[in-house]
C-alpha cells in the first residue's frame, strides 16, 4: 500500500491530477452555464469549453515549470501532464454530466437524441448516397437506442481527439531546456 501511495507522491502527477479535476469542474460548470441560458447543452457548442481545458493545462505547465522544474520544462513533462490532465477532466466531466442527465434532467439527453435523429434524417438522401437503406436504418436504430452513459465514451473521446493540437502546441510553448554543455557543473 505504501508503494502506491509514494507513487502518487511524484510532483508531476500531482500538478496534472490537480489541474484535471479542476479543468473537469470548469468544463462541467460550462455544461451547467449552457443549460441555464437554455442552449442545448450536449449540443456542438460544447467544443468552446476546449478553451478551459487549453488555460488549464497553459496553467499545469507553467505552474510545474516554476515551482518543481526550477524554470526548466522537457517536452515529455508537458506532453505527460497534458494529456493526463485532459483524460482526468473528460472522465470527471462526463461523469458529472451523466449524473445531471440521469438523475436531475433526463430531458436533456432526450433532447440530445432527438437532435441528432433529426440531422441524420435532414440529410438522408445525401447519406443515401453512400450508405445502403440498411446501414441507414442501422445507424438511425443506434442512435434512438443511446442511453445516457454514452456521454461518458463521448466525452472522454472528444476531448482526447480535440486536445491533440492544443496540447503540442502548449507544450512546445512551454518547454525550456538547459542545453549548455556545462550545466550543473561548477
Amino acid at each position: 500500500m505504501k508503494s502506491i501511495l509514494s507513487y502518487f507522491d511524484k510532483p508531476l502527477l500531482k500538478v496534472s491530477l490537480v489541474f484535471g479535476g479542476i479543468t473537469g469542474i470548469l468544463a462541467f460548470a460550462f455544461f451547467l452555464g449552457l443549460y441555464a441560458l437554455q442552449i442545448m447543452p450536449l449540443g456542438n457548442i460544447r467544443a468552446f469549453d476546449m478553451g478551459i481545458f487549453a488555460i488549464l493545462i497553459s496553467g499545469a505547465c507553467w505552474y510545474y515549470r516554476k515551482t518543481y522544474g526550477g524554470g526548466f520544462l522537457h517536452l515529455w513533462e508537458a506532453l505527460s501532464m497534458g494529456y493526463v490532465i485532459t483524460c482526468v477532466a473528460a472522465i470527471l466531466n462526463g461523469w458529472l454530466i451523466y449524473l445531471f442527465i440521469t438523475q436531475i434532467d433526463p430531458s436533456v439527453f432526450t433532447d440530445y437524441i432527438s437532435a441528432g435523429l433529426e440531422l441524420l434524417t435532414t440529410n438522408r438522401k445525401d447519406q443515401l448516397s453512400y450508405l445502403s437503406e440498411a446501414e441507414f436504418m442501422k445507424l438511425y436504430n443506434e442512435i434512438r437506442d443511446n442511453d445516457p452513459s454514452i456521454v461518458i465514451k463521448n466525452e472522454i473521446s472528444q476531448k482526447l481527439l480535440l486536445s491533440i493540437i492544443p496540447i503540442l502546441i502548449i507544450t512546445l510553448i512551454f518547454r525550456k531546456q538547459d542545453y549548455g554543455v556545462f550545466h550543473n557543473k561548477s
